[in-house]
C-alpha cells in the first residue's frame, strides 16, 4: 500500500469501529474523567465491504484470589481480550449456521456442492484435508481485522514513550520491564495470572484467533491485519506500526521452522489510525483521568453486555446474589463451552481424536493435539519461555 492508501485504510477502520461504538447504550461507557481502551475486529468481503462483527472495551482484570476453577468469570477484561471473546461467540454462530447448510445440501466431508444456497455470504467452507479430517477454513477473499484505539499493552507499549506506562511485572513477579519479554498485567495489591495483550496477540499470530476449543471444528484464522490509533500531540518520531510489529511479530520469528502446518507465523499488515476521541486517551497523571470499571461486550449475532473488570461479571451484580449463574457473563469459560457443546451436536470432524461432551473443558483443550503442541512451542520458546501456567483446577 502507498502512505496515503495506509493513512485511508487506518481512517475508514476507526470510523467503523468508532460509529459502531456511538451507536451503542451509554450503559458501561465511560462518564466525567474516566477513559478506557477501546478495541473491535472487523471482517472484510471479497468485494471490499468492510463490518464490525465484535467489540470491547475495558481495562481491568482480576487478582488471582478471584479466580474461580468453576470458569464462571472473566479473569481478564482488557478490551482485546473482551472483543476476541466476544468475536469467539461470533464465529460459533457462524459455523453453526454453516453447519446446517452442510447438514441440509452436502455431506460431512464438503464434497458434495452445495445447491439453490447463496454462498457468496458464507464465512465459511468446509475443507477436506488429505487425513480424511474436514474443518472448515475462511473462503477466499474474506478477511479478518484488529482495531485498538492505543498500543496494546506490554511490549508494544513498553517500548513507546508517547503512551502512559503501567506497572506491568515480569511473570517471576520482578517489577523489571524488559523489551522483548513476556509481562504480566498489574493488580490492585492482588497479582493476576494474565499476561500482557502484546503477548496474547502475538500468541495469535501463531495459532490463530479461534482457540483450542474451535480448532476441533476452524483451522487457524489468522488476522489480515492490526490498526492502532495513533496517541494524542505525540512527539515520538518512530512510527507506531514500528512497535507493532517489532512486538507481535518480530519476537516470533525464531518460531518458524519449529511449526508444522497449519500453524504458522502470521505477519498481518500494521496501521496507524487517526487519534480516538478523548474518552480513549490516557494520561500519566491520575488527576486528569482515571480508567472506567466497566467492559463494555458486543458482536454481530446479538451479544451486547457491560461486565465489571474486577469482578469478572455482570454489571449489577450485588454481593449477596455474587454466584448465581444470571451474573456469569457470556464470554466465561463456562458459557463458551455451552456453545462448544452445542456446535458438536452439529458437526462432525471425522477427527478420532474429537470432542465429547464426556470431558472436561480442560480435558478438551488438551485433547485439541495440534493446536496444544503449537501453542506450548510458543510457551517454550524464547523470548516466551517464561509465560505463566495456570493451576491445574483453573
Amino acid at each position: 500500500m502507498t502512505p496515503s492508501t495506509e493513512k485511508e485504510w487506518g481512517e475508514r477502520v476507526s470510523e467503523a469501529v468508532l460509529s459502531l461504538y456511538n451507536s451503542l447504550p451509554k450503559k458501561g461507557k465511560p462518564q466525567g474523567r474516566e477513559v478506557t481502551v477501546l478495541a473491535a475486529f472487523l471482517i472484510s468481503s471479497p468485494s471490499h465491504d468492510l463490518q464490525v462483527v465484535a467489540l470491547g472495551t475495558g481495562t481491568k482484570c482480576i487478582g488471582r484470589s478471584l479466580l474461580s476453577p468453576y470458569g464462571d468469570v472473566l479473569n481478564d477484561s482488557h478490551a482485546e481480550i473482551i472483543a476476541r471473546r466476544a468475536l469467539i461467540r461470533f464465529l460459533y454462530t457462524e459455523i453453526h449456521s454453516v453447519a446446517n447448510i452442510y447438514n441440509k445440501h452436502g455431506d460431512s466431508s464438503g464434497c458434495k456442492q452445495l445447491q439453490d444456497v447463496d454462498v457468496n455470504n458464507l464465512l465459511f467452507q468446509l475443507d477436506s484435508r488429505g487425513d480424511g479430517q474436514a474443518k472448515y477454513i475462511m473462503r477466499a477473499g474474506w478477511k479478518l481485522h484488529l482495531y485498538i484505539s492505543q498500543l496494546p499493552c506490554g511490549d508494544a507499549a513498553h517500548s513507546s514513550p508517547s503512551f502512559p506506562s503501567r506497572s506491568f511485572t515480569s511473570p517471576e513477579g520482578c517489577g523489571s520491564q524488559v523489551i522483548g519479554q513476556v509481562q504480566r498485567k498489574p493488580g490492585r495489591g492482588d497479582t493476576t495470572s494474565s499476561v500482557s495483550c502484546s503477548d496474547k496477540i502475538s500468541r495469535w499470530n501463531v495459532v490463530g484467533v479461534q482457540g483450542a476449543l474451535l480448532s476441533y471444528f476452524l483451522q487457524p484464522v489468522y488476522l489480515a491485519s492490526i490498526t492502532v490509533g495513533q496517541p494524542h500531540n505525540s512527539s515520538e518520531n518512530i512510527p507506531i506500526q514500528d512497535h507493532l510489529k517489532r512486538a507481535l511479530y518480530d519476537r516470533l520469528l525464531l518460531l518458524s521452522d519449529k511449526l508444522q502446518s497449519p500453524f504458522q507465523v502470521n505477519e498481518p499488515h500494521f496501521f496507524a489510525a487517526p487519534a480516538p476521541p478523548k474518552v480513549f486517551q490516557h494520561s500519566e497523571s491520575s488527576l486528569t483521568t482515571i480508567t472506567c470499571g466497566y467492559s463494555i461486550s458486543w458482536n454481530k449475532s446479538g451479544l451486547h453486555e457491560v461486565i465489571l473488570g474486577t469482578t469478572g461479571r455482570k454489571q449489577g451484580t450485588s454481593a449477596k446474589g455474587a454466584l448465581y449463574p444470571s451474573t456469569e457473563s457470556s464470554l466465561c469459560k463456562k458459557r463458551l463451552l455451552e456453545c462448544f457443546l452445542a456446535l458438536t451436536n452439529e458437526c462432525t470432524t471425522n477427527d478420532p481424536n474429537g470432542p465429547s461432551i464426556h470431558f472436561s473443558y480442560r480435558e478438551l483443550k488438551e485433547r485439541a493435539q495440534e493446536y496444544r503442541s503449537a501453542s506450548k512451542i510458543i510457551k517454550t520458546s524464547p523470548p516466551f519461555n517464561s509465560w505463566p501456567l495456570k493451576p491445574n483446577n483453573f
